[in-house]
């Protein structure tokens, strides 16, 4: 019972330290950030108000949510539509860290398929693109149908772009 109780008083913070992100107060927000950053994975049900947060135009704000990203791992399988909405942001951070955290998600983020390739076929943000093929090759063979467009990255005159397209497509498979 005792850790029942424990996840019960867990999820009010989050939710409470959501809303800390949502707001307008920047030192709130950093605040909030720091808190999550050190749930670690357990911050998942923040990875939405977390990517949306970093195009908050503060340096504190970001690398608060940065430094919670970098440790929360994959995403809750409720997380996967809303990041896959934020993969074209016109914030690159927000783009970047929608896409990585779809790659982190692996299989479950399938769904998010034609919004990467979208991303890695338009996104005038190499670093965007980059990740967006790497992101496509943790999703496996589920990515089939990206295959194309990898193979067309895959013939960048980037090598980390050319690099990460040809490993996707052998991660993906035949």
């Amino acid at each position: 019972m005792i850790p029942r109780i424990q996840t019960i008083a867990m999820n009010v913070d989050i939710k409470t330290l959501i809303a800390q992100l949502e707001g307008h107060d920047t030192a709130q927000q950093t605040a909030a950030a720091t808190e999550l950053a050190t749930l670690g994975h357990e911050a998942q049900g923040a990875a939405v108000a977390l990517v949306r947060t970093v195009a908050i135009p503060d340096e504190e704000v970001l690398e608060a949510c940065t430094a919670a990203l970098e440790d929360l791992g994959p995403p809750a399988a409720d997380q996967i539509a809303p990041l896959s909405a934020l993969a074209h942001d016109c914030s690159s951070d927000v783009a970047y860290w929608s896409v990585t955290l779809l790659g982190r998600a692996g299989q479950s983020a399938a769904n998010a398929v034609p919004e990467l390739v979208k991303v890695l076929e338009s996104d005038a943000d190499l670093p965007v693109r980059e990740r967006a093929a790497w992101a496509l090759g943790e999703i496996g063979p589920a990515a089939k149908s990206a295959a194309p467009a990898l193979t067309t990255a895959a013939q960048s005159m980037d090598a980390r772009l050319s690099r990460l397209a040809k490993h996707a497509l052998e991660t993906i498979g035949d």
